[in-house]
């Protein structure tokens, strides 16, 4: 492991372990990590030994969102600000945010994601692709982008996750649900004390990587097919396109991608981003 190692990987019997790994900042997502996330998914979906992967993280929450820093922000450098800035931010968000979420979804193994503390914003887009989630007790979910003058994130699974009228009122109101509200709504498997988070998830793992690996992917793909089917996919790229226009309006009014910028995701994360 080295210093640039914002996720790390490793194979245990027939379980792979992707672990979010940017403590510091709370498990911000900034480009170089979400490409060493996908680069990490591709390889656990690859490798024949791996049976379930399991998702992470290191430090005292799961994820703090994206991270919007100057700094960060800076990355991305794919984007013209002063010539097609809402073309350029399109076709970005569209690759690393709605097309690695998507890819990770359809990855034809069982996944997991073992949840703890915050999971604020495009923390969301991390587990909502997962085929199950585990959330230790202390866990807590929260999507304040409308605060930023956007519809929500990019991966907007919000209906299916807590149904329309709940989806709703978080979005609103840029609140946060509990672990028990979570698992109450379905968004959730289980839920578990912090301290036996990481054994309660691989002892689902270890019973699920005993079953057939082709019957597992098939169970899979007929739920997925079946969402699918229902206009789960439709859903996710009509309402991206909405989030891009969310953007637009916020840069058309203030030249940048989203309002008050870093200030107000402070305001909405104080409380559940920081230890």
């Amino acid at each position: 492991m080295t210093s640039e190692d914002k996720v790390l990987f490793e194979v245990r019997d027939n379980i792979g372990i992707i672990t979010l790994n940017r403590v510091k900042q709370r498990n911000a997502q900034d480009l170089d990590l979400l490409k060493q996330l996908d680069a990490t998914w591709t390889r656990a979906a690859e490798d024949k030994q791996v049976k379930v992967i399991v998702l992470k993280a290191n430090g005292p929450h799961f994820s703090a969102g994206h991270d919007i820093t100057d700094q960060a922000m800076d990355q991305v450098t794919c984007i013209d600000w002063d010539k097609e800035p809402v073309a350029d931010l399109y076709a970005y968000e569209a690759e690393h945010f709605l097309g690695y979420c998507t890819k990770w979804r359809n990855v034809p193994k069982p996944t997991i994601a073992a949840v703890h503390g915050a999971c604020i914003a495009a923390g969301l887009m991390l587990i909502w692709p997962c085929d199950l989630i585990i959330a230790a007790d202390n866990a807590r979910f929260s999507d304040p982008v409308v605060a930023m003058g956007i519809g929500g994130v990019e991966y907007h699974a919000h209906t299916w996750e807590f149904g329309a009228r709940k989806a709703k009122e978080i979005l609103f109101t840029s609140s946060f649900i509990d672990a028990p509200t979570a698992e109450q709504l379905g968004m959730v498997n289980k839920v578990v004390p912090l301290d036996d988070l990481d054994a309660e998830v691989m002892a689902m793992a270890e019973a699920i990587a005993q079953k057939p690996a082709f019957g597992l992917a098939m169970a899979k793909r007929a739920v997925n097919r079946t969402q699918d089917i229902q206009g789960y996919q439709n859903s996710l790229e009509a309402v991206f396109d909405m989030h891009q226009l969310g953007h637009g309006n916020c840069i058309a009014a203030t030249g940048k991608p989203i309002f008050a910028y870093l200030d107000e995701m402070k305001k909405v994360t104080k409380d559940g981003g920081k230890s």
